[in-house]
């Protein structure tokens, strides 16, 4: 079993909360930055001077919400599909304007 320290006082850090903690931390890593490393390869951006890594982030997560929030659960499958029909792209970002 992994051992962990925590700041946590021993009345707020029980294992039931660590381990919830824990598992909320993966959940954000797999739906949010392992999405971006895979969709966009992002470890691999050579944007890093300036602001250009913080802009290039926004995009990105800006591009995965309108994905989500358009109803796209199949992440990959959407944006090779929007990849293909940048028109219909297009017509998502309208949509998403008038909402």
């Amino acid at each position: 079993m992994p051992n962990g320290i925590t700041s946590l006082t021993p009345e707020c850090g029980s294992a039931k909360r660590i381990l919830m903690l824990r598992r909320g931390h993966w959940a954000i890593e797999n739906l949010s930055h392992r999405t971006r490393d895979v969709l966009f390869d992002e470890d691999a951006s050579q944007v890093r001077c300036g602001n250009g890594p913080q802009v290039m982030c926004a995009g990105r997560n800006a591009t995965l919400s309108l994905l989500r929030t358009s109803g796209n659960t199949e992440i990959a499958y959407a944006f090779r599909y929007f990849a293909a029909k940048p028109k219909e792209a297009l017509t998502l970002i309208g949509a998403n304007i008038d909402n």
